[in-house]
């Protein structure tokens, strides 16, 4: 992800989640956080998704992951996440975490497709509307 694309992003970000992360926690992610990686999956000129990830010695900690309204359906969810985990896995890091609300069955069956495993609960883990989190947890290697 590259400064440029944090229109398209934002739009897709807006579109895709009930509490959506503000223009400048991208902007710091890409200035300030030394472990932040973030991917856009581009077709025709336009950002299609996005995927994002923490590297922290040897763990990959997924922090968020849309696909634009307009692409779903299409298996771009499925080829940015193997995407990801493959950087991920390059880049040194054995296992994967990430948290998904428990109402979102669509992205939990992807990543249990994935290999993802869920290991516990974060209650009230959301804010807008106190909705619990599934930790789910790959292994890479």
């Amino acid at each position: 992800m590259k400064w440029e694309d944090l229109d398209e992003v934002m739009e897709i970000e807006r579109a895709s989640f009930t509490l959506p992360w503000k223009r400048e926690a991208y902007e710091n992610e890409l200035l300030h956080n030394q472990y932040a990686r973030y991917i856009v999956l581009e077709h025709e000129g336009h950002i299609a998704g996005y995927c994002g990830m923490w590297l922290v010695i040897d763990e990959a900690h997924i922090t968020n992951v849309a696909i634009s309204p307009s692409y779903r359906g299409k298996k771009l969810g499925d080829a940015i996440m193997r995407y990801a985990l493959q950087f991920a896995y390059q880049h040194g890091a054995a296992t994967a975490t990430l948290e998904v609300r428990i109402s979102n069955m669509v992205a939990r069956n992807l990543y249990k497709k994935l290999g993802f495993l869920e290991g516990g609960i974060r209650k009230h883990y959301y804010q807008d509307n106190g909705e619990d989190a599934i930790v789910m947890w790959v292994k890479l290697r």
